[in-house]
């Protein structure tokens, strides 16, 4: 849920808190991408957007919306968020298709959404930002260069170094060492845990084609709709092994559709409506579906079910998945397979056949070659959970890059002559898009408005892995109870383990239905009142288990 704002101050004197709002209000703002996620933990997955109300209450207006490219976790907040600014939207093609698509299925005009190439310089205020680009699991992705007073910040987006990205060029080396030396890197850190360098598209391509080829009956493929070069890899595998494609899924009908009318899909084959497919030999069909993450409305899951109104599997049949599992879907895609093994399917998956599939994010060798050409003076890790920040603060420190700061959502951070340096905190709350509008997301237990206030407020986010028996909890409980009456934390968090480890539940909605009553209970035992809950629920990866 990507939302970055960087201001220039103007040279305005002030003091106090006072001259600080005047200051914050005279300064000049953009914002890089406005993205969403969806909160497992909740019914029905809503969306989360990001939290305006710091803005609005600091006066921070942003004069533009810089997209840095368009997996939905860095657009998929702007149609909602967007109205409130009406700034001129700046993002490359793809992304721009894809962000017209949303506007129009909300009624908003399209018109602010302003198209610029890869490779691109725009100004706007005292902004002068060039969009640079690089690779990662959707084309036309962009690292940004942003000149504003005497800094300049790089900021990466996600990417990865693929030499052989499939759709668009591979990174240009002497394009980024041409702006050396940078003063600030605002990086993605999401895989800065792993050593070596991440898979390439091109080699994962070559893997699908040899598995395809050993297939007797027809094979579901499932990946990512937005992974562009995956889907065309998996068509040109199919039509190398003498198969139709189809595609399945709403999702993945729109993002190609979008793709191959700004010419990114030349090479996919022609199409085979999934209705068509019974009159096809099996080992003539490949259908290309949405779901590897378990999604219960999603095609594949509609396939497991034998719900699809036109494709039964059936013995024979082979489904690959060439995706990795998210943190948190693991019990639902183990829900799934389960489903699937019904009809007798062969499943290949990241366990068994990691080849099938890449990371669109940089290993550590990736990241100190990409350092080694842009040179940055500091390092703001960004993406990822504290430790892939941890991970990416230690692998700068060791290249000599100065990174003193890990951000939180909701961080005024300043870079100024001395560096670094943490402004302000302000912690945001949660906002969920529910019945097309964006409203706070309630505590549990809440009361009305006059008990809310004198029953205080407990905040409280735990980290979890699925296990073979239950749940368990990964690193420090995160608990604010400082508006609450007294409380033994150490009790709370042993009493809280037991009942992660006894919970038998799928999915991360499931867990927090089923420890929402027991939380308000000890609650209710051992404080004098019971305070509104906010509760969240995140997962992280298995590795962390030491599995």
């Amino acid at each position: 849920m990507n939302l970055s704002l960087y201001g220039l101050g103007r040279e305005e004197r002030g003091h106090g808190e006072r001259g600080q709002r005047e200051r914050d209000h005279k300064a000049e703002w953009i914002a890089v991408d406005c993205g969403m996620m969806i909160r497992q933990d909740l019914p029905d997955n809503p969306l989360q957007v990001p939290d305006l109300s710091t803005l609005e209450t600091l006066g921070i207006r942003p004069r533009a919306l810089i997209i840095t490219h368009g997996h939905e976790d860095h657009i998929g907040a702007a149609a909602w968020l967007w109205p409130k600014w009406g700034c001129p939207i700046h993002a490359t093609p793809l992304a721009a298709g894809l962000l017209r698509a949303k506007f129009a299925e909300r009624g908003l005009a399209t018109d602010a959404i302003k198209v610029i190439e890869p490779g691109e310089a725009l100004e706007t205020g005292p902004f002068t930002l060039r969009f640079l680009p690089l690779t990662h699991s959707i084309p036309e992705s962009c690292a940004l260069l942003i000149a504003a007073g005497e800094h300049r910040v790089l900021h990466t987006g996600d990417w990865k170094l693929d030499p052989e990205p499939l759709i668009g060029p591979a990174i240009s080396a002497a394009t980024f060492r041409a702006i050396a030396p940078v003063d600030l890197v605002v990086g993605d850190s999401t895989n800065a845990p792993m050593p070596g360098h991440s898979r390439s598209e091109g080699e994962v391509a070559e893997a699908l084609t040899h598995a395809i080829a050993r297939c007797e009956g027809r094979v579901v493929v499932s990946c990512f709709a937005s992974n562009l070069a995956r889907v065309l890899a998996i068509g040109r595998a199919a039509e190398r092994c003498g198969r139709r494609v189809s595609l399945m899924g709403r999702s993945m009908e729109r993002m190609v559709g979008v793709a191959r009318q700004l010419g990114y899909m030349d090479d996919l084959p022609p199409l085979v409506p999934v209705s068509d497919l019974g009159y096809l030999p099996p080992e003539e069909v490949l259908v290309i579906a949405t779901g590897s993450q378990g999604e219960p409305r999603a095609a594949l899951s509609r396939l497991s079910r034998g719900r699809h109104p036109h494709f039964e599997l059936m013995a024979g049949d082979t489904v690959i998945f060439s995706a990795k599992a998210i943190p948190g879907n693991e019990r639902l895609i183990e829900r799934l397979k389960r489903g699937l093994k019904h009809f007798s399917v062969a499943i290949l998956d990241d366990e068994n056949h990691p080849e099938l599939h890449a990371s669109g994010h940089p290993a550590q060798d990736e990241l100190r070659t990409f350092y080694g050409w842009v040179k940055p003076r500091h390092l703001l890790p960004v993406h990822g959970e504290p430790r892939h920040q941890q991970a990416h603060q230690a692998l700068a420190e060791e290249l000599g890059i100065k990174a003193p700061l890990a951000p939180v959502n909701g961080d005024l951070i300043r870079l100024d002559a001395e560096g670094l340096s943490l402004e302000a905190r302000h912690p945001q709350q949660p906002h969920i898009v529910s019945q097309d509008a964006v409203s706070a997301l309630p505590g549990l237990g809440g009361h009305d408005g006059g008990n809310r206030s004198r029953h205080g407020s407990l905040y409280l986010a735990i980290s979890v892995a699925a296990t073979d028996t239950g749940w368990t909890r990964i690193g420090r409980l995160m608990l604010d109870a400082s508006q609450t009456s007294p409380m033994d934390e150490t009790a709370f968090a042993d009493w809280l383990d037991d009942c992660l480890e006894e919970t038998r539940v799928d999915s991360l909605a499931e867990l927090r239905l089923a420890l929402q009553p027991r939380l308000l209970g000890w609650l209710a035992d051992h404080l004098h009142r019971v305070p509104e809950v906010h509760l969240q629920i995140l997962a992280v990866e298995a590795e962390m288990l030491g599995k």
